[in-house]
């Protein structure tokens, strides 16, 4: 999948003359998905950020196979050929993780050091990735059906009510939250959940044995879910470790940014 099938809409923030993190945002996010966490880390870190296919102002130039994970994880490589950066560290939330976690496993070469916050190496068998991709099916179409803003609106609280969220609705900067999730498209954000979804997404549980790249898995203590799911994967996988966040749910770096920022400084440093 050459880059000739994306205009990527990115950005640069920090110092230059520092390591290049990259960032990788989630499902409904975008570039901004991190701007309070990098605010702190821009000070020893040259940060990019960049919107990924379905979201923000990246628009796919190509068909719907732009958005499945094996071709996005090959268009991102190619970005960073293009903007001419070998080798850099590595931060995924959750959509953002899977990708992340493919782009390690498949490229380990590009990635020094990688932080997967509330991600998951897919699903593991046939049965539960038909069941994944029915769910997701019926969430997509709910989006396409969302297409005025008051609908997405309230999609999107209906969308944080899920267990994993915690109690993220209490916190005082929710409304942001949402706002910055209005600047997104429902019609592209359901391509992207049908085509890049945990249930379509290969699974990488066989491969997270192989694994070459220190990693840093991050899990909030009121996501029961993610928190099952990451204690998994350190079991098995090599040059990992886990930390428990807590105060936090699925969406750590919001919720919980400074302690966040502490451990991604800690471990990339």
């Amino acid at each position: 999948m050459t880059l000739a099938n994306y205009q990527f809409h990115y950005s640069f923030s920090g110092n230059s003359d520092k390591p290049l993190i990259l960032f990788l945002h989630g499902f409904m996010g975008n570039s901004h998905e991190f701007d309070q966490a990098i605010s702190l880390l821009s000070h020893d870190f040259y940060c990019l950020t960049v919107d990924l296919p379905g979201h923000g102002e990246t628009k796919v130039l190509g068909g719907d196979e732009c958005y499945t994970m094996p071709n996005t994880a090959h268009a991102i490589i190619n970005l960073l050929d293009d903007l001419k950066i070998t080798k850099c560290f590595l931060v995924g939330y959750s959509m953002g993780g899977r990708l992340a976690l493919y782009l390690t496993l498949h490229f380990s070469e590009r990635f020094s050091k990688v932080i997967l916050e509330s991600a998951s190496p897919g699903l593991f068998t046939e049965a539960e990735r038909v069941e994944r991709v029915k769910r997701d099916e019926q969430i997509a179409r709910k989006l396409e059906r969302s297409v005025d803003r008051n609908d997405f609106a309230v999609f999107l609280s209906n969308w944080y009510n899920q267990p994993i969220f915690g109690s993220i609705k209490n916190h005082p900067q929710f409304q942001h939250l949402i706002e910055v999730r209005l600047q997104n498209n429902p019609i592209e954000l359901a391509k992207s959940l049908r085509l890049m979804g945990t249930g379509c997404q290969p699974s990488l549980w066989e491969k997270l044995k192989d694994n070459k790249n220190p990693l840093l898995l991050l899990a909030g203590e009121y996501d029961e879910k993610f928190l099952a799911i990451n204690t998994e994967i350190a079991t098995i996988c090599r040059f990992c470790k886990l930390k428990i966040i807590s105060h936090a749910g699925h969406n750590i770096h919001f919720e919980n940014f400074l302690t966040f920022d502490e451990n991604a400084k800690k471990f990339l440093s």
